[in-house]
């Protein structure tokens, strides 16, 4: 279950007769608990409280207490030793009446009446496996909302299933924006509190619902109609106390879908909720998830957190707001300047969604701006920050425009906070005509006519902000002088998962300018189009980014245009999950990388932590593979270095599987043509290597071909392959079928052994997969071979050295490392070895190989699953890592870091003396 579907859930039992018998398993269910679990618990199977409650072991201990006896119940649930032997998070006691509950280990409460307790429904959110963070439980109402908005949403499209079809989703979507202003307005004062929206609705249509559209629409007609008109438009008595709001939220067709009785009592329960407490920052991309088909299935789980978003604008430009605050102290000019300074900042986010960075954004410069004004004694005067200076581009209708509404609402709030309630109403209607927020492609609209440069003219004048689908903004202002910052999380989107039109986009964008854009991730279109703004504007860009683009064959492709004309990278995060509110927690690896053609002083980098915390080190600068050095990029090497053994691809069959063979088949055949045995080698790529399985291919040489063809078995493999090879699409394939008896293309055999590499490995491996193999074992093309190399090649591939560095400069498949001969291999940085350096890492690859052989027959996926790698094994590659770590500086490096940043001072010295 989603956050979403919990609340519902939730708010359906306090919504019924308290049960007390039935309370506990009723509560568990809500939270997504299996018909078996309860059925268990109810039986006595599972349930270990000894106080007569529900215990949940590793959950939750609920008592249903006598009248009056809550916290006492309460009490006795937390001194219960089976409630520390249970090892339970949360005890929950109630009487129908009072609700309490207590959170064991960070020692949080609720108490509160118990029709009530759906509203801490997220306190309770990691019963049902939701990792959750404080500012999710703080957003229960933001998700309380949002679920009763989709259950009025599904209503009255399940009522009016004409609004479900494309053209007519947009009237839907803005009749529901409508709805949420109305409610906010209704309980912030913006509405006179003597006149209720809900109330009105409820008052004036019949409960049968029969005129429920009507009455909305009436209402809607007297907000897009200035009172001096009312009676001319002939609006209703009834309708004519509310305000003129328009704006274009109020323009434009003012139909209203029809309304079942059952939607009517979701509007009027909607309308109960305190809509003071909205929380823009967060519910704009819930709203978003109502109306979006592809996003309804995980609704309420995702959203960029505010601490995320953060970690995105507090480095751009926040962090320097608040330190030249810091140092204008109480000086009144320079407080003055800053103040002025901020007015005429842009933040431009040009894949916006629902509006979150910019929201945030405005929030926090407000918070600088209000302490300015407290300084100077000027509190309460009206902000001079502008709303048009939060611009945006986003490519669906809806929240581009719920982007409008949160911005609008946040103002509002704002205004309240640090001017009152009374100028803030004052002030705040009817809302202005101005567009901000352009509805577009943005990677085909030109960024400079959304944000110009100089700030002179006037692009559009809409008349309706809400409806006018726009390729360009609709409105300018004065900006001469001012800084425009690029912030957001676009889409990422890799070529395989990118569509026709998005493929396209590329394509126009890049493909005059890189040599490759086939293998770029979407996201890539927005730091080049960013690239490209930021020559003709001062500022930066930040965007949170899949971390492939700062990885692999990527870098030297893409980088040294971004890094063209003197840009540097003045901030970056390092990967990191990007967690969401999902039971299941799926975060993508991210990483957050600036960009400026500015260079002021030197450059953060920034860590996550193990506690979930970033640490920032200030280094001279930042590579595009986000490590302390220069702007050097890896570029991959046909040959290795002198002294180093070839690696190449394994060989490929291309025979449409016909030369190959499991061990059923490989022992059928040598049961009945013993003979055969010269003709079958051991056949290896890298998932065979790691999981131990068993597989065998045809190895004929020329000479042999006629005699192993008298075989019947090996003939009819034989015909098979020239078959397939003679009938493929691929041209450089049919001449083959000319040697059927021979892999396609032959890499390489060794004479005495091969060392074989994974192409691909899992990421949660401390080690790369490598192993010795004989020379009579074919290496496939899914694996990489050095054939007859010394052994302390193994010792170099197999360290934690080694894996850091191919895990940076190689890329990842997925999330799985994915080796390269010319980029992991060929440019490995190592220093001159001594001979004995080379003895050393022999006996010490022979170490690694004695450990294993120690556990035979494990296979290397269970040797080396990080938490059950064996000692005797870890130990091994310890020591390999200590020899060969001391050769570069003379002890262990501290950690990944501290390895990167040795290697690419190599890398770079190395290419240097190269280049001279």
């Amino acid at each position: 279950m989603n956050a979403v579907e919990i609340e519902e859930a939730v708010s359906a039992l306090a919504g019924q007769p308290f049960k007390p018998a039935e309370f506990p398993f009723e509560f568990l269910e809500a939270f997504g608990n299996k018909s078996t679990t309860i059925k268990r618990l109810r039986n006595g199977t599972s349930n270990k409280s000894d106080v007569g409650g529900v215990l949940q072991t590793g959950n939750i201990h609920i008592a249903v207490a006598a009248p009056g006896d809550v916290a006492q119940t309460l009490s006795a649930l937390k001194a219960s030793p089976a409630t520390g032997k249970a090892k339970a998070k949360f005890v929950l006691a109630t009487d129908g009446e009072t609700f309490e509950a207590e959170d064991l280990e960070s020692g949080e409460t609720v108490a509160c009446t118990y029709t009530d307790f759906p509203d801490h429904f997220g306190f309770f959110l990691p019963l049902a496996g939701i990792s959750t963070v404080r500012q999710v439980r703080e957003s229960s109402f933001d998700i309380r909302a949002t679920s009763r908005l989709n259950r009025l949403y599904r209503t009255l499209l399940e009522d009016n299933p004409e609004w479900e079809m494309a053209e007519r989703r947009p009237d839907m979507n803005h009749f529901m924006a409508r709805l949420i202003f109305c409610f906010f307005a209704e309980d912030t004062g913006i509405f006179h509190p003597s006149h209720s929206f809900v109330g009105t609705v409820e008052k004036m249509s019949e409960r049968d619902s029969s005129n429920t559209d009507q009455v909305i629409h009436e209402l809607f007609r007297a907000m897009n109609t200035r009172r001096e008109q009312h009676e001319v438009e002939g609006i209703r008595n009834w309708a004519r106390h509310f305000p003129y709001v328009n704006g274009g939220l109020f323009s434009g067709s003012l139909h209203v879908p029809r309304f079942s009785r059952i939607a009517r009592s979701y509007l009027l329960h909607i309308g109960s909720l305190d809509w003071t407490r909205i929380n823009p920052d967060i519910f704009g991309s819930m709203i978003q998830a109502v109306a979006e088909d592809d996003e309804r299935g995980s609704l309420g789980m995702h959203y960029t957190s505010v601490p995320n978003i953060l970690k995105v604008l507090n480095p751009l430009f926040l962090d320097d707001l608040r330190e030249k605050l810091v140092d204008a102290g109480e000086n009144s000019r320079k407080l003055l300047n800053l103040r002025n300074r901020m007015a005429r900042i842009r933040v431009f986010d040009p894949a916006c969604g629902s509006g979150n960075f910019l929201v945030i954004a405005y929030k926090e410069m407000r918070k600088v701006e209000a302490e300015i004004n407290l300084r100077r004694g000027e509190a309460g005067r009206a902000s001079d920050i502008p709303l048009t200076n939060f611009r945006g581009i986003e490519l669906r209708d809806f929240p581009a425009e719920v982007a409008r509404l949160a911005l609008i609402i946040t103002e509002y709030q704002a205004d309240v906070l640090y001017r009152g309630q009374k100028l803030a109403l004052a002030e705040f209607l009817p809302l202005n005509q101005e567009n901000w927020i352009t509805c577009g492609n943005a990677l085909r609209l030109d960024w400079l006519s959304i944000c110009p440069p100089t700030g002179t003219g006037v692009k559009l004048v809409g008349d309706d902000l809400f409806q006018t689908p726009l390729d360009q903004a609709q409105i300018d202002f004065a900006n001469e002088g001012g800084e425009t910052y690029i912030c957001g999380n676009p889409p990422y989107k890799g070529f395989t998962y990118q569509n026709a039109d998005q493929k396209s986009d590329l394509a126009r964008l890049l493909s005059s300018r890189l040599k490759s854009h086939k293998s770029l991730d979407y996201i890539a279109g927005w730091f080049v189009k960013g690239r490209d703004y930021l020559e003709a504007e001062p500022g930066k860009l930040a965007f949170v980014t899949t971390n492939s683009i700062c990885q692999g064959e990527v870098v030297p492709n893409l980088w040294p245009v971004l890094l063209a004309g003197g840009f540097n990278i003045p901030f970056a995060y390092t990967s990191f999950k990007w967690k969401n509110l999902a039971s299941y927690n799926a975060g993508v690896t991210v990483a957050i990388v600036g960009l400026s053609r500015e260079r002021r002083g030197s450059a953060l980098l920034f860590e996550e932590e193990g506690n979930g915390e970033a640490k920032a080190r200030s280094v001279d600068s930042i590579s595009p593979y986000l490590v302390p050095g220069g702007m050097t990029v890896v570029q991959g090497n046909t040959k290795p270095p002198i002294g180093r053994a070839r690696m190449v691809w394994g060989n490929k069959p291309t025979d449409g599987g016909h030369l190959l063979l499991d061990d059923s088949e490989r022992r059928a055949l040598l049961s009945e043509h013993p003979l055969a045995s010269k003709y079958l080698r051991r056949f290896l790529g890298s998932a065979e290597f790691i999981r131990g399985t068993q597989r065998y291919c045809l190895w004929i040489r020329d000479e042999e071909a006629h005699e192993a063809a008298e075989i019947p078995f090996i003939a009819t493999r034989l015909a098979a392959v020239r078959e397939f090879r003679a009938s493929s699409i691929a041209a450089e394939t049919r001449p083959a079928a000319a040697f059927p008896h021979r892999f396609r293309q032959v890499q390489g055999v060794a004479s005495t052994h091969s060392l074989l590499i994974a192409k691909v490995s899992s990421e949660t491996r401390d080690y790369l997969p490598i192993d010795l193999e004989p020379g009579t074992t074919i290496v496939s093309d899914n694996a990489f071979a050095l054939y007859d190399a010394p052994l302390w090649n193994m010792a170099l591939i197999a360290s934690r050295l080694h894996l850091v560095w191919i895990a940076t400069v190689c890329g990842k498949l997925k999330t799985d490392f994915r080796y390269s001969n010319t980029l992991g291999w060929n440019t490995f940085p190592i220093p001159t070895l001594t001979e004995k350096n080379k003895v050393d890492l022999t006996r010490s690859a022979e170490e690694i190989l004695l450990a294993r052989e120690a556990h035979y027959p494990a296979t290397i996926a269970g040797l080396y699953t990080p938490d059950a790698m064996p000692p005797d094994l870890r130990q091994a590659h310890e020591r390999n890592d200590e020899v060969l770590e001391r050769i570069y500086i003379g002890r262990r490096f501290k950690n990944d870091t501290e390895r990167l940043e040795k290697l690419f001072e190599l890398y770079t010295r190395t290419a240097k003396a190269k280049a001279a």
